[in-house]
């Protein structure tokens, strides 16, 4: 699908002048589409499809930007992954200390004015101006469809982007009239969540019925039938969970559970289903490199990056995914990488499927914590004594560190020059090979482009290093990123089955998705979980938590099931109705799963320190010529472990190090579960009602009234 992101310099023209340039001040007043456009463009094929490819320029999501209507959480440090055991680091939204409110603190997704994109509303404007342009043209029904398909997906996908958020939302289906003296009649009122969900899911279900199960090579990517009901299958399962689903509704299950089994048909029948599920490889490789591949069978909902490079930037829209530059160390000369909380990193099964401390055959040692572990996670985290290859020659740092892409290895233990600073959870040390003060105790691994690969040889999804180069070494990357994969809608029609009671088909699910990485037998999963529904989801749960690590899913997941209390403190919301108590779920889902709640929790960071002190400068690493074979991920690791665990044990301690600010415990208030409008939202509709728990700036600093539970 080159021509979504590598467009000729007439076409760049033609596609700058489509956009809306301006919009009004006012919310959800028209936007005025300044594109001197003829509606002549959707009579001609090439036209039409244009304004349709732009339509994913725009709305596709995108893992170099922050959160925003547009993008959701791609696995990075914001926000949201820092109120999850992802990342320490206390977010607005867990911090005991900080207060959001609807004037300061909070994300303005639902009301944006910016010129170069006319927030979310303007965004929808441009989806129901190309559906009625197509719609209106001469261009024969079979090429409507297929173009109009595309943009009814966008369409649902931004109202999705919203409703997760906020509940209800005023519904716009067709572009409204430009003349501003006709304002006021443009104001639209929020609708009942239940009607925004059958809104984003009609929307998804005509789409699919426009939609080809598979495009051909050359337009990989582009939404399919299946792409357009998972995403039908993701909503119906948040309004089936406990976020809105206090009574626990079977109702809604069943509608969730139609939904994904309808998706997972239809993708099946396009030829998706779980990458290398039947050759898993060593050590979880098939899973490894179905993350970053170009045209992979996993892929359901997927924005490309650029394949081609050209020098000229007038030749092309550069669009480049730089994660491999975030993820490297910088002894790679990368960005640094990223620092994985120890929380998430002793929450990952052991090698038999097992929770740590809750596995007889294989005992946790949380020094030496890469022994027997589930085979993703050495594709999720980095640490001391692997291999982590890349094609390139990083070699900035003289004789004394001489690697290569090819040969490159991970050694990031640190050491300390005193006792009382290594004791000292808030005072970091000197990291080996150069690393010095920009060391990180352990590395996010999970989607770089993995050279420690069995073959075939992973295609080069990057550039490490060009002349000229305007993103920097790594930073011109070209890995997918799969905001939908068939493994989610397994997960996602696995839950709805538990919510049904049909626990047999849920359980066999989770055990096809760890068959994928090596699993064998029962993975780890005991026949009686199929009879017990709280512990089933409680599985389901766990499973999204490590298949999906990373991805950008465990906020929306922990939302859904309330899982920072349990959702117990719904009574402490001012003005919350009796609706908002749980009546199901055993009034609890936290103790309902089996887990614990995540507030009043710490999340800590480790790194492994040398026992033997030294200076802390670049010459002084006190155990480097003790150091074993580093672990070799395209080898069987049960042959190379016991050298490296044994070199921890002789030379190395686990150092906690603070995450998480000291004597601050995650705190998520109850009101965040539905996040409140802006007081510029507010002010700039003064008919828009705030959500319960918010501040109504329209009426005097009242409690907002409205309820994102009311059908």
């Amino acid at each position: 699908m080159k021509t979504i992101y590598s467009m000729t310099i007439s076409v760049v023209i033609l596609i700058v002048a489509s956009l809306f340039t301006g919009c009004s001040d006012e919310f959800l007043r028209e936007k005025t589409n300044y594109s001197n456009l003829s509606p002549e463009i959707y009579n001609d094929y090439m036209g039409a499809k244009m304004r349709v490819d732009n339509i994913y320029l725009r709305l596709l999501p995108n893992v170099n930007d922050g959160l925003s209507y547009r993008s959701p959480s791609s696995g990075r440090s914001d926000i949201l992954s820092q109120s999850t055991e992802e990342y320490s680091g206390l977010s607005n939204y867990v911090h005991p200390d900080v207060i959001v409110t609807s004037s300061s603190n909070l994300n303005d997704w639902f009301h944006v004015n910016k010129a170069t994109s006319g927030g979310p509303w303007g965004e929808i404007r441009n989806c129901n101006d190309v559906i009625e342009g197509i719609s209106n043209g001469k261009l024969p029904e079979d090429k409507k469809n297929e173009l109009i398909g595309q943009v009814y997906f966008f369409r649902a996908w931004q109202y999705y982007m919203l409703v997760k958020t906020y509940g209800g939302v005023p519904i716009v289906k067709t572009v409204q009239a430009t003349d501003v003296s006709e304002a006021a009649g443009l104001i639209v009122p929020r609708s009942t969540t239940k009607e925004c969900i059958d809104f984003i899911c009609e929307d998804l279900e005509l789409a699919a019925s426009m939609l080809p199960e598979r495009w051909d090579d050359s337009n990989f990517a582009r939404i399919t039938k299946g792409a357009a009901l998972a995403l039908a299958g993701r909503a119906r399962l948040l309004y089936a969970s406990p976020l809105f689903n206090r009574a626990d509704d079977t109702n809604r299950w069943k509608t969730a559970y139609d939904a994904n089994k309808k998706a997972i048909e239809a993708l099946d029948a396009g030829g998706f289903g779980l990458a290398y599920l039947d050759a898993p490889g060593l050590n979880a490789s098939g899973w490894a490199k179905m993350l970053y591949e170009f045209n992979s069978q996993e892929a359901v909902f997927v924005t490309l990056y650029n394949k081609v490079h050209d020098d000229n930037a007038a030749h092309e829209i550069y669009r480049n995914n730089r994660l491999e530059q975030r993820l490297r160390p910088s002894n790679a000369n990368g960005g640094g990488g990223t620092t994985a909380s120890g929380m998430l990193i002793d929450l990952f099964p052991m090698a038999d499927g097992k929770k740590p401390g809750e596995s007889l055959t294989y005992p946790y040692d949380e020094l030496k914590f890469f022994l027997n572990r589930d085979p993703r996670f050495y594709r999720t985290f980095a640490f001391p004594g692997v291999y982590w290859r890349f094609e390139g020659d990083p070699t900035s740092l003289g004789e004394e560190f001489p690697y290569n892409g090819n040969a490159y290895q991970l050694w990031n233990y640190a050491w300390y020059a005193q006792d009382d600073k290594k004791n000292d959870i808030s005072q970091s040390g000197y990291g080996a090979d150069g690393l010095g003060l920009n060391y990180r105790g352990m590395y996010v691994r999970k989607r770089s482009n993995d050279f420690d690969m069995t073959t075939p040889k992973p295609e080069v999804m990057y550039r490490w290093s060009l002349e000229g180069n305007r993103q920097g070494s790594f930073g011109e990357g070209a890995m997918p990123w799969m905001e939908i994969r068939y493994a989610e809608v397994m997960l996602n029609m696995a839950e709805a089955a538990a919510g049904i009671g049909q626990g047999q088909e849920a359980l066999e699910i989770l055990r096809d998705i760890r068959r994928r990485v090596g699993y064998t037998g029962d993975c780890g999963l005991d026949d009686a979980l199929a009879g017990d529904r709280g512990k089933l989801f409680g599985a389901i749960l766990y499973e999204r938590q490590i298949e999906l690590a990373y991805e950008g899913k465990r906020f929306d997941d922990m939302r859904r099931w309330l899982l920072w209390d349990g959702g117990v403190n719904m009574s402490q919301i001012e003005g919350a109705p009796a609706s908002w108590t749980l009546s199901g779920f055993g009034g609890n889902t936290c103790s309902y799963l089996g887990v614990q709640p995540f507030n009043g929790k710490r999340r800590d960071n480790f790194e492994l320190v040398t026992k033997t002190n030294a200076a802390e400068k670049l010459d002084s690493d006190p155990i480097k010529a003790n150091r074993p074979a580093a672990i070799d991920l395209k080898l069987d690791l049960s042959t190379q472990v016991d050298a490296l665990a044994t070199f921890y044990d002789n030379y190395l301690l686990r150092k906690t190090r603070r995450g998480d600010q000291l004597d601050r415990f995650v705190t998520f208030k109850p009101e965040y579960y539905f996040i409140g409008l802006t007081e510029t939202a507010q002010k700039s509709n003064l008919t828009l009602p705030q959500n319960i728990g918010w501040t109504d700036v329209r009426s005097g600093s009242t409690n907002g009234t409205f309820d994102p539970l009311a059908e």
